[in-house]
């Protein structure tokens, strides 16, 4: 820089100059020198530091080419070029950019020189970093917009809770102005529905943790009452205990009566005006645990009213909801406190009965039904009657979902049985039922999975200890339990779908047998039991038939079918015409666990049956219950008299075998000639049989020429029981 005259004493001294230039370069103002031309010559330290460039980078260069950037506004870039050529004092607010390329707002002066002050021609430009400010500026800006504009009520207050401003939304809310307010305390919205406790939880909130946030009834200046949702936050300044209060509202009147229609559309029939379903199941889950904290009672109830579709087509749909309102309004009336009626649907509704005395209760609603009701269209008065449907916790202890399905449940039992009755749920025959149902479907997963299998005990006969068949047994392997026995699983089975998918697979599984026995060069008689269920279907015969045919190696004759005698057929013709077609087919009927059913006689005489059997729980006992002994022996005698051959079962000793042979008895099976085996046991087992009857019977020749002497009962042989 040259040395520039001073007004009063001519040129500056020396000392000046240095001074001078340690001020420049002290401040924290960046300073620029440019020449005529608007170039570069000189910058202070200020400067470098905030812009990142040096003196060197910059010598010679226009500080537009250096500092502008993308936010830099072009028309203020061309305003002070403008000013430049014309070498014209200005100022402007422009945004510039370090070096590395971040923003920042300076204020900017510049100041032309030249002639005047007896140098060369050029400008002094003095900035100042404005950022902050401006920062502070757009933050106050947004500020007072949000203030302005928001759609919640914004209220300001001093320490002592005098109101200091609001905005336009509180003066839309409120419907007070602003100049009604200042100066005043908020509690002029008070609306006197909250008690000075709330106010003083509200206040020890704000105190403790400056702030406090929930919903307030306020009112309007016309008078009106509100409900907001209010936040009021305590802001601290920077003197000490200096504060301010500033709470924000929202008027939620609107959204609360809107919640309040959508809770009882959710939870209120319509028509009624009586809780719905889901109303009753949240009350019942209250009553519960109120049960159980109390160790009390509580039924849940399930009515339907009877016949009430005719009541509909007979005098319209008008009518009968006309009657649905009466009958709700009865029902409602005539429960106790504490107690709950609920319109579930249609005709059909659910109790709650919490009081002590429920039996009172439960006649009390049906007597309420039985009242006459007026369907408003001029006729007579309806007599009504329903069907209701009880469960009593704890002694069903359910849930409450199940609680109104079990009551539902019984109201059906009690429909099936009349009209206008009680009917209380069983759990306990629940239970039964569904065990039984888990129970169908693990034997539906067990037969896809292949898990059943059919054991084979030998039928003997006594006179010459010959093996005349087998009889076919299930067993399930069951992957958990183990081999299970069909008294385990059969009795489930009875009067279900799976009876007679079950009872085709042991068919399949029994003929399939034979076919390998005589592929293996033995041909073997097997029995196979029927269900009645399985026998009365159409398919039966069908299916019978039709399987045969695609084993043509399994003789008929070999196959004989058990019809158990305890079971009911309830159609006998049915059942002899069935048995008769397969006796046409070439098979054996057999007549099994005679004596234990009530038609014994009556299937001897009606259906085509080839052999009877002794059920074993007679022959076990009979050396030992004289009663016993005498049934097996009447049944003997029917079999001869009317020429049936006799096969008695659970033969399990020596003794039992002369005893049946002595009375007759022609064929045995038990224990004491061999257990149920496996089918690839039966070969092995056959041929041990063989030789020890071998045996027995050349020990025994000599002696049975003896005149008058009987041939002996059979004996298990080594490998048996």
């Amino acid at each position: 820089m040259s040395d520039t005259p001073h007004p009063e004493h001519g040129k500056i001294p020396s000392i000046g100059l240095e001074r001078l230039s340690l001020v420049a370069r002290a401040t924290r103002s960046m300073i620029l020198i440019l020449d005529a031309c608007g170039s570069v010559q000189w910058a202070n330290t200020g400067f470098e530091q905030q812009t990142g460039y040096l003196l060197q980078d910059m010598s010679g260069k226009r500080p537009r080419d250096l500092l502008s950037g993308p936010g830099t506004d072009a028309e203020t870039l061309r305003r002070i070029t403008r000013r430049l050529y014309q070498a014209q004092p200005f100022d402007e607010k422009v945004l510039i950019y370090t070096r590395g390329g971040e923003p920042f707002w300076v204020h900017l002066d510049c100041v032309p020189f030249g002639t005047e002050q007896s140098v060369e021609p050029g400008f002094i430009i003095i900035m100042t970093n404005i950022s902050d400010n401006r920062e502070s500026e757009r933050n106050l800006r947004i500020a007072a917009s949000v203030f302005d504009r928001s759609h919640e009520a914004i209220l300001i207050t001093d320490r002592n809770n005098r109101i200091l401003d609001v905005n336009p939304a509180f003066s839309r809310i409120t419907g007070y102005n602003r100049s009604d307010v200042l100066g005043l305390n908020p509690s002029i919205l008070s609306s006197g529905r909250h008690s000075p406790a709330y106010y003083r939880a509200m206040w020890q909130s704000i105190q403790e943790s400056n702030f406090w946030r929930g919903e307030i009834w306020n009112r309007r200046k016309n008078g009106e009452e509100y409900i907001e949702m209010q936040s009021i936050t305590r802001v601290h300044l920077d003197e000490p205990g200096d504060y301010y209060h500033v709470a924000t509202f929202t008027d939620i009147t609107e959204l609360k009566n809107h919640a309040k229609e959508l809770d009882r559309a959710a939870h209120f029939d319509l028509l009624t005006g009586l809780p719905n379903r889901q109303l009753l199941e949240e009350r019942l889950r209250s009553a519960l645990a109120h049960a159980n904290r109390n160790q009390t009672s509580l039924s849940v109830g399930y009515l339907d009213l009877d016949g009430f579709r005719s009541i509909n087509e007979r005098y319209g749909h008008d009518a009968g909801n006309r009657m649905l309102r009466v009958l709700a309004g009865r029902l409602a009336q005539g429960l106790r406190s504490g107690d709950t009626v609920a319109r579930i649907g249609g005709d059909e509704f659910g109790l709650i009965l919490q009081s002590d005395s429920h039996e009172s209760a439960y006649e009390r609603i049906l007597s309420i039904i039985n009242k006459p009701v007026d369907p408003g269209t001029g006729a007579d008065p309806v007599n009504l009657t329903a069907c209701l449907g009880i469960t009593r916790y704890p002694d069903d202890n359910a849930e409450a979902e199940s609680l109104i399905r079990h009551a539902d449940q019984a109201m059906y039992a009690a429909k099936e049985k009349g009209r206008n009755l009680l009917h209380f749920f069983d759990p306990e025959l629940d239970a039964h039922r569904r065990q039984r149902r888990e129970q169908l479907t693990e034997i539906t997963r067990a037969l896809e999975n292949e898990e059943f299998e059919l054991h084979f005990q030998p039928q003997v006969r006594i006179a010459d200890r010959q093996v005349t068949g087998f009889e076919a047994l299930i067993r399930w392997n069951h992957p958990e339990k183990g081999l299970l026995y069909p008294d385990s699983f059969l009795p489930t089975l009875e009067n279900s779908h799976l009876e007679v998918p079950l009872g085709q697979w042991v068919l399949k599984e029994a003929i399939y047998q034979m076919n390998l026995w005589h592929e293996a060069g033995e041909n073997l008689s097997v029995s196979i039991n029927i269900s009645a269920r399985h026998l009365m279907d159409r398919s039966f015969t069908r299916y019978l038939e039709s399987y045969l045919h695609s084993h043509p190696r399994v003789k008929p004759d070999r196959i004989t079918l058990e019809v158990l005698e305890s079971t009911a057929l309830e159609d006998t013709c049915r059942a002899r015409n069935v048995l008769a077609r397969c006796r046409k087919l070439g098979l054996h009927i057999a007549l099994d666990d005679f004596g234990t059913g009530f038609s014994s006689l009556t299937y001897l005489r009606t259906l085509p049956v080839d052999l009877v059997k002794i059920d074993k729980s007679f022959v076990i006992n009979m050396l030992n219950n004289v009663s016993d002994r005498a049934i097996v022996e009447s049944v003997i005698f029917l079999g001869q008299r009317f020429a049936h051959p006799i096969l008695a079962e659970g033969v399990e000793t020596m003794a039992h075998a002369s005893a049946l042979r002595d009375l007759g008895c022609e064929y045995i099976q038990g224990y004491g000639v061999a257990r149920p085996m496996q089918a690839h046991k039966i070969e092995g087992w056959l041929q041990e049989w063989r030789r020890h009857t071998a045996r027995k019977q050349s020990r025994e020749r000599p002696a049975s020429t003896r005149r008058g002497q009987k041939p002996r009962g059979v004996r298990a042989g080594r490998n048996q029981r």
